[in-house]
């Protein structure tokens, strides 16, 4: 499954109600498996972002569904990169044309 980086920061909102971060959480995972996909890794961070999250979703769709709905909560704002894993990257340089 393709694997999504995202480096979250908390919003206004976000941080005003850091008490519900936890459920916000578990909420997301469960959307996320929901959506075919599986959380696998989060990590509250210090430096420019807040949260980073580590995701396979079985394709785009999935992930950007995710992104919007858990964005549409207004606790979190997120820039999402697309993965590729050390094999996968091989691969690609090999078979460059």
């Amino acid at each position: 499954m393709p694997t999504y980086i995202t480096l979250w920061n908390y919003t206004q909102r976000g941080i005003e109600h850091i008490d519900d971060s936890p459920n916000r959480l578990d909420s997301a995972i469960d959307l996320v498996e929901s959506l075919g996909g599986e959380m696998k890794g989060f990590y509250l961070t210090m430096g420019e972002y807040d949260i980073v999250s580590v995701i396979e979703f079985p394709d785009d769709d999935a992930a950007a569904k995710a992104m919007l709905r858990i964005g549409q909560t207004g606790a979190v704002e997120g820039e999402t990169l697309k993965a590729w894993p050390e094999a996968e990257y091989r691969d690609l340089i090999a078979n460059l044309p």
